[in-house]
């Protein structure tokens, strides 16, 4: 991992996206050089003031997986982002309710996982909240402790990760909640899902084939007048009910097939936007470094021609107008 500098943490947070595994990435450096969490962590709320709107929720995902990763090592980043974060959800109070949902929803994790005691949560939320509950209105009620326990154990059995980390491997476990609906999904869960179209039920020959060779008799009225006796009916009666199963279940999968296309869908869609938006920023960086690249050739190009035009100070002219080599410091002390 390269060295800490704060130059270097405001470019990773510049450079920083909404997909998890940037988050993750740049928690686990933080993480690394925790060391230095009272100059992260004011950098943090330094830089989430100034970026925009649109990317301060991420800034906050961010801090969470910090605070909650970083316990097992210490509680630095816990009790430094202690001291921020109630002006950092002021910071976001006149937000849209959508982000104040999430940020909600944040808190209630944190509340749940006794990250931070219930005092401070109700700070937390007096902060960025219009109005909080009335005190009088009763709390709802708890879960037993243990299912709470064993929902979280199982969680985050889920959300381990093995990472290298400074060229050792550790777990290292997604806290951060779930990317909301709308939100880009991640390319792993992406590929999985197109992965999944691979076994759809309209590709599926084996059922389409014995669908296409069910009798006639199953699905025409018309031909049970043909029926000869009480056992053509009975045996009639088992094959129609055989194809109306396999049909239904068919249809059943069929159905699914459509929903999962949608949510790919979706999917593909708020993938290409945020692709396209990280696009932009890559150009929008690539011109900017251009432009430096072009100044410093300027300026290289104007050392260079000063230098071309410097006298050279290695010879100086002797009496008959020649040039003689500069004496050296031997020759001087030879000749006084």
């Amino acid at each position: 991992m390269t060295g800490f500098t704060e130059s270097a943490l405001v470019k990773r947070l510049m450079d920083l996206n909404p997909s998890q595994q940037s988050i993750q990435t740049l928690s686990l450096w933080l993480i690394h050089h925790r060391k230095h969490h009272p100059t992260i962590v004011k950098v943090w709320f330094r830089e989430m003031c100034k970026v925009k709107d649109n990317r301060k929720l991420m800034f906050m995902y961010l801090a969470n997986d910090v605070i909650q990763n970083s316990k097992k090592k210490g509680p630095e980043f816990g009790k430094e982002f202690e001291t921020v974060l109630p002006k950092a959800f002021e910071h976001m109070k006149g937000f849209d309710e959508k982000t104040r949902e999430r940020l909600n929803r944040l808190l209630q994790i944190w509340e749940e996982r006794g990250v931070y005691d219930k005092t401070q949560i109700a700070e937390f939320k007096a902060a960025f909240l219009d109005t909080i509950k009335d005190p009088g209105t009763p709390p709802p009620k708890k879960k037993p402790k243990i299912d709470l326990e064993k929902k979280e154990r199982k969680e985050r059995k889920k959300s381990e990760t093995e990472v290298e980390v400074d060229g050792t491997k550790e777990l290292h476990v997604t806290l951060s909640p779930r990317t909301p609906a709308g939100d880009p999904p991640e390319t792993e869960e992406l590929i999985k899902a197109l992965m999944d179209l691979e076994n759809t039920a309209s590709s599926d020959a084996g059922v389409r084939e014995r669908i296409a060779s069910l009798p006639p008799e199953v699905s025409e009225v018309s031909l049970l007048a043909n029926l000869a006796d009480r056992s053509a009916a009975d045996q009639l009666s088992i094959a129609v009910n055989e194809a109306a199963a396999l049909l239904a279940d068919y249809n059943g999968r069929l159905q699914a097939e459509m929903e999962d296309r949608r949510r790919l869908l979706t999917m593909l869609r708020d993938y290409t936007l945020a692709q396209r938006q990280l696009l932009q920023q890559a150009q929008s960086t690539l011109e900017d470094y251009k432009e430096k690249l072009k100044k410093v050739c300027a300026v290289r190009s104007e050392v260079k021609s000063h230098i071309s035009n410097l006298p050279d100070l290695t010879q100086l002219p002797d009496v008959t107008g020649g040039l003689a080599p500069l004496p050296s410091a031997g020759d001087l002390f030879s000749m006084h």
